[in-house]
């Protein structure tokens, strides 16, 4: 009998497969919320909440940033203060190794928790602004209906 290899999912998927589908819902549903509070704003400020958006960190970024800290201070640890810190290190590349393929490590639960988005999360927004901006012809003016045609693509 073969052994079933683990499938790694698609880049864009990876991460909400590993999160809880309540917090995927929440987050989907803070994103509409937010958009219907600015799709009667001008022209301008719809651009500057794009431009604020092209700003915000992904989780992607802020997995990145924890671990190469945590490794650089196991590291210095491990020549300073013993053997031990190197174990650290190894542990946090193996989690990012993990996060890489498969889409999940220790701090994604909690991140998901405080609202930190994926970079197609954070996309979708952003289309869905351009949508209500009029970047786009023939879209209608329900917000829902706009992410949904933004997810589908």
């Amino acid at each position: 009998m073969k052994k079933q290899m683990k499938k790694i999912p698609h880049t864009t998927h990876r991460v909400p497969l590993k999160t809880c589908p309540s917090q995927n819902n929440l987050i989907r549903n803070q994103t509409i919320c937010k958009l219907n509070k600015v799709k009667n704003s001008s022209k301008a400020e719809i651009s500057k909440q794009i431009k604020q958006l092209n700003c915000e960190w992904d989780t992607e970024r802020v997995i990145e940033v924890h671990a190469a800290s945590l490794i650089l201070l196991s590291a210095l640890m491990g020549v300073k203060g013993g053997r031990f810190w190197f174990c650290l290190t190894s542990m946090v590349g193996l989690f990012l190794l993990n996060h890489g393929l498969y889409g999940w490590c220790p701090s994604l639960p909690i991140l998901r928790k405080m609202g930190i988005r994926t970079s197609e999360e954070i996309n979708i927004e952003k289309t869905v602004l351009k949508m209500i901006r009029g970047d786009f012809t023939n879209v209608g003016t329900d917000v829902v209906a706009m992410y949904n045609t933004v997810v589908k693509q």
